[in-house]
């Protein structure tokens, strides 16, 4: 029988809010979730149509669900991610107890030890949630040199599910595939510049991309405390809402986490349909690239968007440009990451157990993959350029110094707060496409949702053995605000979701979708 004949969620869009309500009539178990889960797993993963999202399974999952089903029977669940599985992006730690390891995709740290969970593992774990194992991502989060996105020497190359040829977008790549097509319900990813906007647009899912502060990064794989963030990948913006409002908060190992307003929101509040209306929402032209305004199909999308927002009762102000767009142009952004990166990698190494591999400097990491060419620089993937930059570099000197300061203002002072202030807006839209850089440079948040998909006739662009833009790959749309406007946001963002209804529009090529499905307990 199929699931729909039991009146089961069908796993391919299934949100928690309806896995919920299965678990709680009894209909399934968190262990019939993770056993449904980890079998789509393997027919798409390294079979089918090679994902290849997912780097490693928790070999404890079916444990931990038990565990938890016990519990939603004895005292009931601990909230909404009770017994819901969670794929992690594969630089958040997880202690090794757990049968994982955390490797940002690399042999150097293949069977190193973490001194802790990551403080986002933490707060999945207190709520219920079943981490279910880790996801594949552009190697040390795409800061390693340029190198096709979803690339890593241990999980190799992962490809989008909706062309047989598809760039994932990066560096969060894994996590987005493995939403988009059911694999998991929730992912977490992590951003610096695009890396959780890029894959929610290439992989038709939804991405918070959270103020910096909001989300600890204590325990994550770093390349700049200036520009990380943590944030949720979901097939919807209510997933979304609801798990930001769990891994959101104060974490002592974090101290940029204790300048947050307080209480963290409840996100699921903002859910309404009517969020646009009376809003005032700016269009920052000049922040659009020019690769991005060649490509017909996204302008076209994008410039239909403006218009179904004004239907659902917002303003559209045209032209609301940040002052500082031209410089961010030229700005140079690896400038401050390259410094910080050397300096925090180098932190995160030395604080390691145990390294097999006996990597414990980016000077070792460097040299570990010239000795292991066959394994990290094959053809075609060869680039370690910015690692080999990063460790030129001569710490947080006053030429450091400068350049923070003028990204902080080219990025928030003359730039989204001074459009947000000059245009009496609510928020700025843009195409998700090569869009994040103002954003990221400030520490603002984004929520990025389904926008389209390019048409069948759409010329295919290559980047190695991966294509964006190709046929039928999906697009996104990015609501960006000022900080910690994460609320109102997602309450646009839910409003347009809910009108379009994008994502359902399409699916994923047949032989990236997998037919394994709940069946009645």
């Amino acid at each position: 029988m199929t699931s729909s004949e039991h009146c089961l969620p069908d796993l391919y869009e299934a949100g928690i809010v309806e896995l919920q309500a299965a678990l709680d009539a009894g209909r399934c178990t968190s262990v019939d979730l993770v056993t449904a889960y980890l079998a789509r797993i393997e027919e798409v993963n390294l079979h089918g149509a090679e994902l290849r999202a997912v780097l490693q399974v928790s070999p404890i999952a079916l444990d931990a669900a038990a565990i938890l089903d016990e519990e939603r029977q004895r005292s009931g669940k601990r909230g909404m991610l009770h017994g819901i599985p969670v794929l992690l992006k594969d630089n958040m730690a997880t202690l090794p107890s757990e049968g994982l390891g955390t490797t940002a995709g690399s042999h150097a740290l293949y069977n190193s030890i973490v001194p802790d969970d990551a403080g986002v593992v933490k707060r999945l774990r207190n709520a219920g949630a079943i981490i279910l194992g880790k996801a594949n991502m552009s190697e040390f989060a795409h800061f390693r040199g340029p190198v096709p996105s979803g690339w890593s020497g241990l999980g190799g190359q992962c490809k989008s599910a909706y062309h047989p040829k598809g760039s994932p977008g990066g560096s969060s790549s894994g996590s987005g595939v493995a939403a988009s097509v059911g694999l998991v319900t929730v992912t977490l990813g992590t951003e610096t510049d695009g890396s959780i906007t890029s894959p929610s647009a290439n992989n038709n899912v939804v991405g918070i991309k959270p103020t910096i502060g909001l989300t600890s990064r204590a325990g994550v794989l770093p390349i700049a405390a200036a520009q990380d963030t943590v944030g949720p990948m979901t097939r919807s913006v209510q997933d979304a809402a609801i798990v930001l409002s769990v891994i959101a908060g104060e974490d002592l190992n974090d101290r940029r986490t204790l300048s947050q307003p307080r209480p963290v929101p409840d996100y699921s509040k903002a859910l309404d349909v009517n969020a646009l209306r009376g809003k005032r929402i700016g269009v920052p032209r000049s922040s659009i690239p020019s690769d991005t305004i060649d490509v017909q199909s996204i302008l076209s999308a994008f410039d239909d968007s403006l218009r179904i927002m004004e239907s659902l009762g917002a303003t559209i102000v045209e032209s609301a440009n940040l002052p500082s767009a031209e410089e961010i142009k030229g700005l140079n952004r690896l400038q401050v990451l390259h410094v910080d990166f050397k300096i925090e990698l180098n932190e995160y190494l030395a604080a390691l157990k145990e390294v097999p591999t006996g990597v414990r400097t980016l000077a070792d990491l460097i040299q570990f993959n010239i000795d292991h060419a066959e394994l990290e620089l094959p053809e075609g993937y060869s680039s370690q350029g910015i690692l080999i930059d990063s460790e030129a570099t001569n710490g947080r000197d006053e030429a450091y110094g400068k350049a923070l300061a003028r990204s902080l203002e080219l990025g928030a002072t003359r730039g989204i707060d001074a459009a947000l202030k000059e245009y009496k807006l609510d928020a700025l839209v843009l195409p998700a496409r090569n869009t994040t850089t103002p954003a990221a440079i400030a520490g603002y948040p984004t929520v990025t949702v389904p926008l389209g998909f390019f048409p069948e006739d759409e010329p295919v662009k290559y980047d190695g053995n991966i294509a964006y833009p190709a046929p039928g790959m999906p697009f996104g749309l990015s609501f960006i605000g000022t900080a910690f406007d994460e609320y109102a946001l997602i309450g646009m963002a839910y409003a347009f979701e809910q009108k379009t209804k994008v994502r359902t529009s399409r699916r994923a090529i047949a032989e990236a979708i997998p037919k394994t499905q709940l069946k009645e307990s």
